[in-house]
């Protein structure tokens, strides 16, 4: 059961609220056919939403949701095959379904990838993003919510950083139309797709070695329908401008995860199956944080549910500096000016490509 693997009790969340928030609601889900994307999908169409539109660029992922849903929900829901960068497409999809929510789901989520293209992470996760809001404001859409990634705080990744300027961007759409825009904050989902946990079994079946990139790497961690239903009962909180972050417990060191599956598969660690420091990968950091120095964090009524309310900035100038940082994704300049125009956005982004801890990089310093 890998709800055993959180060395916590699992989250509940009032499903009562969300029944009101979904109810003969015509939805789309960006990214639908992804991890999270598709359990929002199966949770919106259970609480009964009038229509759901399934919209993903990936062809497969669309065939493999809609072969599961059609035996229940047949008539219920929509497939549309697109990319959140081509603003024609979206507009077509947006005016055929005229939705009232918006879960925003696309994204480029892997940090070593991001990496090795990071130009990619801005066009997908930043103009992608704010090209969903404004076909959202254009169509009237009540709220949009984004979900985002505790890698956004304090980020040493581009794809962290990415996701804290898509933050940003919504929370200035925000303040310009009636469209309420959130996001929701979250750790490691478990058992999502290219996730730790599926890459432990695959290598415990193959008899080892299991991979930790350091002894003392920690994640927040959480199962895919706790992360769904905090999405979903956020986004029935969401008034605007709110980032929520979900009371996910104390982190979890890596190695502690791998030897409890090594355990629950029957083995004993680094006697049957061994475990290998291999050490971190371009842009990772020890340790996850779940909210920036600034942010005003409140609790809800739930009680596990927490909120950032926004911090402020010039409107004005953040705008422009967004509109330099597209347009420096797709020029001929160097990387660099691109990650001078993000670290304006995110003075907190502290740059690691070589997936070195400070340690590591004051002794090098020193040296």
């Amino acid at each position: 059961n890998i709800e055993e693997l959180l060395r916590r009790d699992s989250v509940s969340l009032n499903m009562n609220v969300v029944r009101r928030f979904v109810e003969n609601k015509t939805v789309i889900v960006t990214g639908g056919a992804g991890s999270i994307g598709s359990e929002i999908c199966r949770q919106v169409l259970k609480f009964g939403c009038k229509h759901l539109v399934i919209f993903d660029i990936h062809e497969n992922g669309l065939y493999d949701i809609e072969n599961e849903l059609k035996a229940e929900y047949d008539g219920k829901y929509s497939m549309r095959l697109g990319s959140i960068r081509d603003v024609k497409r979206l507009k077509e999809v947006f005016d055929e379904f005229q939705p009232q929510l918006v879960f925003h789901a696309a994204a480029h989520k892997h940090v070593p990838m991001m990496e090795y293209s990071p130009r990619e992470a801005i066009k997908n996760n930043v103009k992608g993003t704010i090209n969903v809001a404004q076909a959202a404001i254009m169509h009237k859409v009540e709220k949009m919510i984004l979900i985002s990634t505790d890698k956004a705080v304090n980020p040493t990744n581009i794809m962290g950083a990415s996701k804290r300027i898509a933050e940003e961007s919504i929370q200035l759409m925000d303040t310009l139309s009636d469209t309420d825009f959130a996001a929701v904050r979250f750790g490691n989902v478990l058992g999502s797709n290219g996730s730790v946990v599926p890459l432990f079994r695959k290598q415990i079946e193959a008899g080892g070695p299991v991979t930790v990139t350091h002894p003392d790497m920690r994640r927040y961690f959480m199962t895919i329908p706790e992360a769904v239903q905090l999405v979903l009962e956020a986004g029935a909180m969401a008034n605007g401008g709110e980032i929520f972050v979900l009371d996910m417990g104390e982190p979890v060191r890596i190695y502690d995860l791998a030897c409890d599956l090594i355990k629950l598969s029957g083995n004993e660690p680094n006697e049957d199956i061994e475990i290998k420091f291999t050490g971190l990968r371009p842009g990772e950091k020890l340790f996850e944080e779940l909210s920036i120095h600034g942010e005003d964090m409140q609790k809800t009524p739930n009680g596990k549910i927490f909120i950032m309310k926004p911090m402020e900035f010039d409107e004005t100038e953040r705008a422009d500096q967004i509109k330099e940082l597209e347009a420096s994704a797709v020029s001929d300049k160097p990387l660099s000016d691109m990650f001078q125009k993000v670290k304006v956005l995110v003075p907190t982004f502290h740059h690691n490509p070589d997936g070195k801890t400070p340690d590591q990089e004051d002794s090098e310093t020193d040296k």
